[in-house]
């Protein structure tokens, strides 16, 4: 068998142009997308079809929301854990390498792309945290990086890798055109970094036993309103809220309210049913007159 690697993958700019370093070095890639509440796996699903690789999905909620009662490295601007989640998904990533045969594990990190979670310190605490720091490749900007293991026993050609910093992806966005690869715009991707997302998000977590996958998914629609002490209201603006709101509450067994004699919003209780009056309420006074 030939080299084989394992990698971190979202779909977007920076991954792709990872992945496709190493393949043209001739190297067997595979990659994993990992999904939860906040990120999603579509854009990772269609960047391995184009690049002709196998893929797989992992479901990361459980872990994310464990993260968010308590990251050990703290957040970024928002409620984003980035060096934990990182750390977290590396550590599945290498887990899977050992049981799987892997010769390593790679990510499309750029040293310095981002001031808190890619700054040197983070990318060594994060290759630290995971437990796989010896086997972990960041493809893009391993020219300045120190040599990895890898590297040094010519696993991977380290003259083939690049040596990419900062913010700009011109070289990325160059790299694509030539292979004529289809990608997302960059940025964005996960709502924790999202401030309106995220003043949403920490009304939740103020309640115990409220932050679920279910709940982080339905409070990205409509209205959100405190109802009490220990219990959140939602209620639509548009048709398409309506039907996202009501399909989540349904798989989620949550209370909802519509009218029944004339359009209006749907409302979704979270929490106490005692509030149900209140949200009634409300139901009725975003109605069309």
């Amino acid at each position: 068998m030939g080299v084989r690697a394992l990698g971190a993958f979202s779909g977007g700019l920076d991954s792709m142009i990872a992945a496709k370093v190493l393949i043209d070095q001739g190297i067997e890639v595979e990659v994993v997308t990992f999904s939860s509440p906040f990120f999603a796996s579509d854009a990772g699903r269609k960047g391995a079809i184009q690049l002709g690789i196998p893929w797989r999905e992992i479901d990361y909620s459980e872990t994310i929301l464990s993260l968010l009662c308590n990251p050990p490295s703290g957040f970024g601007n928002n409620c984003n854990p980035c060096i934990d989640c990182h750390a977290g998904m590396f550590k599945k990533l290498g887990e899977i390498a050992s049981v799987e045969g892997f010769d390593f594990i790679f990510s499309g990190e750029v040293a310095g792309q981002r001031p808190m979670s890619q700054n040197r310190g983070s990318l060594n605490r994060v290759a630290r945290l995971s437990g796989y720091k010896e086997i972990l490749l960041r493809p893009l900007s391993a020219r300045l990086l120190p040599a990895t293991e890898m590297e040094e026993t010519g696993l991977v050609d380290r003259s083939r890798l690049l040596r990419l910093s900062g913010r700009s992806r011109k070289p990325q966005i160059l790299i694509a055109e030539e292979n004529d690869l289809q990608y997302k715009a960059p940025g964005g991707g996960c709502l924790l970094t999202e401030p309106n997302y995220c003043s949403r998000l920490r009304m939740l977590m103020d309640i115990p036993g409220l932050l679920t996958e279910t709940n982080a998914h339905l409070i990205r629609y409509g209205r959100i309103f405190r109802l009490s002490k220990d219990t959140i209201g939602l209620v639509g603006r548009s048709e398409e809220d309506n039907e996202r709101l009501e399909e989540l509450a349904l798989a989620g067994g949550k209370v909802t309210f519509a009218l029944s004699d004339r359009p209006g919003p749907t409302g979704v209780l979270i929490g106490n049913r005692d509030n149900l009056e209140k949200l009634a309420s409300l139901v009725t006074q975003y109605a069309k007159k």
